[in-house]
This record gives structure tokens, C-alpha cells and sequence, in this order.
């Protein structure tokens, strides 16, 4: 994946995604009136607008789209309006246009969605076959971080206190280095057996543990901070022990000082490293300079990966020459609360839901009004109400049709019942078996996705409880005469058919989408089971190089210490360094995955090639395939040099912020991406992106 840059195929596509379509829909705007005035009731119009409106919903984000929707419904009422027609005509034309402009817009939104997961799941199988490398490599970076900061660390302090032991040739003093090599030795041990076992992770430092670090070396420390976040306080944790070991490899003997704050408070930070919640964390450590205790224990990894830590943690890193001494400063956010951005349902999957609500709607109100006369059921206020109301309760429902399909049709078949009870009493025009004759298509549509989305013993007594409303309904219409229980019996044995029938259909995507589902998931198992057995290879292969060189020269440390050989211990100290420092250098100069799975964990392997530090927070699970390739895209558009880009993994899906990129190209392709998958852009006072991507589709419920 390459960063976005325009170039002349961009051009093209740009012409024909979205000037093109543009285009066409303004031509068609502008000639509607003069065509529907030569060509009245012409069906080649209407036909032509809902295409180019499909065709808008198609290629624009859905703001734009949805506005050419409302410019269409606007001009077919405007050009009734032109031509003469009377009012209710007027508005019979509005909701009529607006139905069917609701339809088309649903229908290109719901294209576009298609097309996007279509891409992105054939970017993500291309990507799959690096998966398991790419596993095995991000465990090999984390195995050699952890044998840099913790194993290094201690094995450098045995060398410093023995070397200085040795110096002053003071008994009290060598007794004082042969215990601390033990102690220290038998930690380093403890921890390289942890690291070439099953490679556990260490356990998230908190705030007392940099306490105990700062008292261990003796440094001048101040901590006015009581909380912090735990991305934060490890972060803090490995820049204090980074810090200090160094000031021990190379200002021996120097006055080393801590402060642990809050960002602002009288540190020269203000301002800096602010979250949007408040004020960071800044953690400070200075010497006033000294002499190198011993010379070639570095590793050279250790401000490299230590910019990484703090960069991860959404952080920023500066270390140089202060006064007489070394600074080493980390600026890191507080606990902020990122600004999830709530799924917008007009733009995910439930618009073609709530457009066939708009349509329902539209044909049982609008249709009614075209007509020369204004319809007995639109004469005045009162008899009015109740047909618009039932119109309403009969048609809305359709919007909960892939979310609450159950109770969607509960709430239809109750709208029939109630116009039923109106018919009797005189209150409402036309009759409701007129209504469900025409407008029977609701109720098949629910009963379908009643099949589709509910368990099939759930779903079972729907199309029963659709063909006895509906026989119900069409027994008390006026055309019926005799006996009305016998009609009904008959009309819902007639109805059951089509009703078992569209049910069926819905049982039968049902299955067909559980089979897929199951599929992708056992693919998934795979890739995941492969993946983890390179994780496993990759581990055994360093515990092994680990064993015969660092380990075992930290276990010949702890032998001499206790024998009471220092001149041993700093020289088995010292080579246990090299070892790991050739180790070190061996592990990271292996080649990396060329190109990194399109993936959310993959972010961080791109991000190392621009100088990009990821902040990953939230649970990390896998998400859909459109997911996880959408925040891949976005996160390459966003990548800077210098810049932090933060993905916050949550129940709902997923959400990328960084800086806003200056170039509106690709502001605009960010929001497009973000569109195609049902989520949100949005830009904050400080110049900071934020793009939500949800991750699941409506929940289906009763």
C-alpha cells in the first residue's frame, strides 16, 4: 500500500467517479421540466432521473447524494407546479418523486457499500499469505524489545557496579557488588527463562514500579502524579530505566534526577502533550554529566526503540545535551476519552430499510392524491388524520426490516387491524382491503426478513399470522357478501401460499449467509492457527540462540558471584552483553514483510516506513474484512513523518485520528472511504481527524 498521490489516472477517475455523474445529474435537473412539460405521463423520464440518481448514490458520499435526491423530489413538484396542476396534485407528485428518489438513493448506497467490501476482500485475501510471516516478525520486534530493555538493563548494571568495585579495590564495596550481582543475576535469569520459554509478556509497570526503579539507582526523583493510563505508565516506566541505565553506562558517578508530572505544571511543557481531555504526563530525567563507566555496553537500539515505546503510547520523545549533562524527556497523553463516533443508520445498511419506509409511504399517501379531485379521504382535517396516521404505522415498520423484522411486522399487521376497526366505524377511505391489495408487498417484505434474520422456530408463525390478518382484511371489503368466517378461511388459505412461499426465501438466504459466515470464520481459524505457528517457530528459534549465549552467561554471572570471583562476574557480564547485543542486531537486520498485510494490526509495519508512531487502545480482535482493509487505507493516507495517528479498537468497530492532511484530495478521498463503509468523517478545532469505521451491521432482534 502506497501513500495517495494524484497523478493522471486519479484525474480519470476522479472525471469519472464524480464530475461525470455530476454532470449528468445537472443536465438532468435542468431538462426535467421541458421533457415531463412535452412528454406528460411519459414513463422514460421518471425512469431516466431514478438511473442518474443511482447512478449519483453510486459514485458521491451520501451527504451530496441524499441532496440530489431532495433536488429531484424539489423539481417534479416545482414542474407540477409550472404545468398548472392543483395543490394535493402537487403534493401527490412530491411524495410520489420522493419515494421513488428514496429508492433509487438506497439502492446506489447500498451498490456502493457492495462494491467497497468486494475490493477490500479481495485487497484482504492477497494480503493473507503474509499474515503468518508478518506474525512471526512482529513477535520477533517484541522479543527483542523486551530482551533490550529488561535483560540489557540488568546485565548493565552488574558490569557498572562490578567495574567499580574493582576500581576502588574496597572489600566492603566488592561484597556489595557480589551481592547485588546475584540478586541482579538471578533476575536477569528468571527473565530470560520467561522470554525463551513461552515468551509471556512482562506485566504492565504502574507507577509505584518507577518508584521503585528511581529508589533502586539512587536518583533524586519526584512523582506528582497519582494516575495515569497504563499505555502511559509503562511508557514512563521504560523511559526512566532507559534513561537511568544509560546514565550509568556513561555519566558514572553523576547526580541523576527524576520528575514524574502532569504536563503544564511548572515544567516548561505547557501545552504539550495534551490529549483532548487535559493536560499529559511528562517524565523528565537529566544528569549533570560524569565519566563512561565502562566502555562498549550499549547495544545501540536504545533511544530507537524507546522513541517507538513512546510514540505507541501516542507520545513524544527528545533526548540531547542539557547544561553539563544528558536530558531525556517524554511527553505522553493523559486518559483521554476518544469521540466515538456513533453509526449513522441513513448511511449504513438500514437506508434501503428506511427508503422502502419512505417509498410505502410515499405510494399509499401520494398515489391516492393524483387524481383531478381531492380524494373523499383528504376532504378536510379529520378524515384525514386517521388515514395519514395509519399510512404511517402500515408503512414505518419497513424501516426496522433487517434489525427488529419481528417486531416490524407486528406492528403492520397491528396498522392493519386498527384500519380494519376504522372501516367499521366509517372513520377512513379508501377500504383497508384496498389498501393490503395494493400495498401487500410490506408485509412479504417483512415476512421475508422475518425468514432471513430470525431463528427459523421463531420465524415459523409469520407468514401464518400474514395470511390471516391479510384474509381478515380482504373478508371485510365490501365486495364480500355471505357468509364472511367462511371467506376468510378461504381468502387465508389462499394467502398462505405466497406467504410460505417468501418466507422460504428468507430461510434460504438465511442459510445461504450462515454458510458463508461459517466459511470465512473457518478461514479465519486457519489463518489464525498458521499464524500462530510461526509465532511458536519464531520463538523457539531465538529461546534456542538465547539459551546457548545470554542465558547462559547470566547463569555463569550468578556461579561467580556466589564463588566470589568479581573480576568473572563483570566478564561473564560483559559478554552476556555482547551476546545480546549481537543477537539484537542479528533479529532486526533480518528482512521484513515487503508489503504488510491490509490489516489494523499491519498499520504499525507501514507506519515504521514513513516515521510514523501507532497508538493502538481497545480491546484488538479481528474485525470484518472491509474493516480492517478501509482502516488500513485511511491510516497510509494519514501517515507523516513525526506524526501520531491513534486507532481505538471498540465494540462497534473502529476509529482512526491524526492530523488532518492539508491536501483536500485527500481529505476528500478519506471521507469516501469512510462513506463506502457506513461510517463518519470529521475534523476537530485542533486540526485532528477523526474517522469512524463501524464494524458490524445492525443486530437482528424479534
Amino acid at each position: 500500500m502506497t501513500r495517495f498521490t494524484w497523478s493522471v489516472t486519479d484525474a480519470a477517475s476522479g472525471w469519472r467517479d464524480l464530475v461525470l455523474p455530476g454532470l449528468v445529474l445537472a443536465s438532468t435537473l435542468v431538462a426535467v421540466p421541458f421533457l415531463t412539460a412535452a412528454v406528460v405521463g411519459a414513463a422514460v423520464v421518471p425512469v431516466a432521473v431514478l438511473v442518474v440518481l443511482h447512478m449519483w448514490a453510486l459514485h458521491w458520499t451520501a451527504g451530496p447524494a441524499l441532496a440530489g435526491a431532495a433536488t429531484v423530489t424539489l423539481v417534479a413538484a416545482g414542474t407540477a407546479a409550472m404545468l398548472g396542476e392543483p395543490p394535493h396534485y402537487v403534493v401527490g407528485v412530491a411524495l410520489v418523486a420522493g419515494g421513488g428518489a428514496a429508492v433509487a438513493w438506497a439502492t446506489g448506497r447500498s451498490r456502493r457499500r457492495r462494491r467497497a467490501a468486494r475490493s477490500a476482500l479481495v485487497a484482504y485475501r492477497a494480503g493473507t499469505p503474509v499474515v503468518p510471516r508478518f506474525a512471526a516478525l512482529t513477535e520477533r520486534d517484541r522479543l527483542a524489545a523486551e530482551l533490550h530493555d529488561v535483560a540489557a538493563h540488568r546485565l548493565t548494571g552488574i558490569v557498572v557496579f562490578a567495574g567499580a568495585a574493582l576500581r576502588l579495590a574496597d572489600q566492603e564495596r566488592t561484597e556489595e557488588a557480589l551481592r547485588h550481582a546475584i540478586d541482579t543475576g538471578r533476575q536477569a535469569v528468571l527473565e530470560l527463562d520467561r522470554l525463551a520459554g513461552l515468551g509471556e509478556r512482562a506485566e504492565v509497570a504502574a507507577l509505584t514500579d518507577i518508584d521503585a526503579l528511581a529508589a533502586e539507582h539512587g536518583a533524586d526523583y519526584l512523582r506528582t502524579v497519582d494516575e495515569a493510563p497504563a499505555s502511559s505508565t509503562e511508557a514512563a516506566y521504560r523511559v526512566v530505566r532507559e534513561a537511568l541505565t544509560n546514565a550509568a553506562r556513561y555519566a558514572h558517578g553523576a547526580a541523576v534526577r527524576v520528575r514524574v508530572a502532569r504536563a503544564g505544571k511548572g515544567d516548561g511543557t505547557e501545552g504539550a502533550g495534551r490529549s483532548d481531555s487535559g493536560p499529559g504526563l511528562t517524565v523528565t530525567v537529566t544528569d549533570d554529566g560524569g565519566t563512561v563507566a565502562e566502555p562498549g555496553l550499549g547495544t545501540g537500539h536504545g533511544l530507537a526503540g524507546l522513541r517507538a515505546v513512546v510514540g505507541a503510547a501516542g507520545g513524544t520523545l527528545s533526548a540531547g545535551p542539557g547544561g553539563s549533562g544528558w536530558t531525556v524527556r517524554a511527553q505522553l497523553p493523559s486518559a483521554a476519552s476518544p469521540a466515538v463516533r456513533r453509526w449513522s443508520r441513513w448511511r449504513g445498511p438500514t437506508a434501503l430499510d428506511w427508503a422502502l419506509a419512505v417509498l410505502a409511504i410515499a405510494l399509499s399517501l401520494g398515489a391516492s392524491l393524483l387524481s383531478a379531485d381531492v380524494p373523499d379521504s383528504f376532504r378536510g382535517f379529520l378524515p384525514a388524520v386517521p388515514t395519514v396516521l395509519l399510512s404511517g404505522l402500515h408503512a414505518l415498520p419497513l424501516g426496522w426490516r433487517s434489525r427488529a423484522p419481528g417486531r416490524g411486522l407486528a406492528a403492520v399487521l397491528l396498522a392493519l387491524v386498527l384500519w380494519l376497526a376504522c372501516d367499521l366505524a366509517g372513520w377512513t377511505q379508501p377500504p383497508v382491503s384496498d389498501i393490503f391489495l395494493v400495498y401487500w408487498w410490506v408485509e412479504l417484505t417483512l415476512t421475508y426478513s422475518v425468514g432471513a434474520y430470525l431463528p427459523g422456530r421463531r420465524s415459523r408463525l409469520a407468514p401464518l399470522a400474514v395470511a390471516a390478518v391479510g384474509g381478515l382484511a380482504l373478508a371485510g371489503g365490501s365486495g364480500i357478501t355471505g357468509n364472511r368466517a367462511a371467506a376468510w378461511a378461504v381468502l387465508t388459505g389462499m394467502l398462505a401460499f405466497p406467504a410460505f412461499a417468501v418466507w422460504s426465501l428468507g430461510r434460504f438466504a438465511a442459510r445461504r449467509r450462515d454458510r458463508l459466515r461459517a466459511a470465512a470464520a473457518q478461514r479465519r481459524e486457519l489463518l489464525d492457527r498458521d499464524a500462530d505457528a510461526a509465532v511458536r517457530d519464531q520463538r523457539r528459534r531465538i529461546a534456542a540462540q538465547l539459551r546457548r549465549t545470554a542465558h547462559r552467561h547470566a547463569r555463569a554471572v550468578v556461579t561467580a558471584a556466589e564463588a566470589g570471583h568479581l573480576e568473572t562476574v563483570r566478564t561473564e557480564a560483559r559478554a552476556g552483553l555482547t551476546a545480546l547485543r549481537e543477537l539484537l542486531t542479528e533479529l532486526r537486520g533480518r528482512d521484513a514483510v515487503d508489503t504488510p498485510p491490509p490489516t489494523v494490526a499491519g498499520i504499525a509495519a507501514l507506519a515504521t516506513r514513513y516515521g510514523t508512531a501507532v497508538r493502538y487502545t481497545g480491546p484488538r480482535r479481528p474485525a470484518p474484512a472491509v474493516v480492517e482493509v478501509s482502516a488500513y487505507r485511511i491510516a497510509a493516507a494519514l501517515m507523516a513523518a513525526g506524526v501520531t495517528l491513534t486507532v481505538h479498537s471498540l465494540d462497534g468497530g473502529v476509529e482512526l485520528s491524526g492530523p488532518a492532511p492539508a491536501d483536500p484530495g485527500v481529505r476528500r478521498r478519506l471521507r469516501a472511504m469512510a462513506d463506502a463503509t457506513g461510517g463518519t468523517l470529521s475534523t476537530t478545532g485542533r486540526g485532528v481527524v477523526r474517522v469512524w469505521l463501524p464494524e458490524v451491521f445492525p443486530s437482528r432482534s424479534g
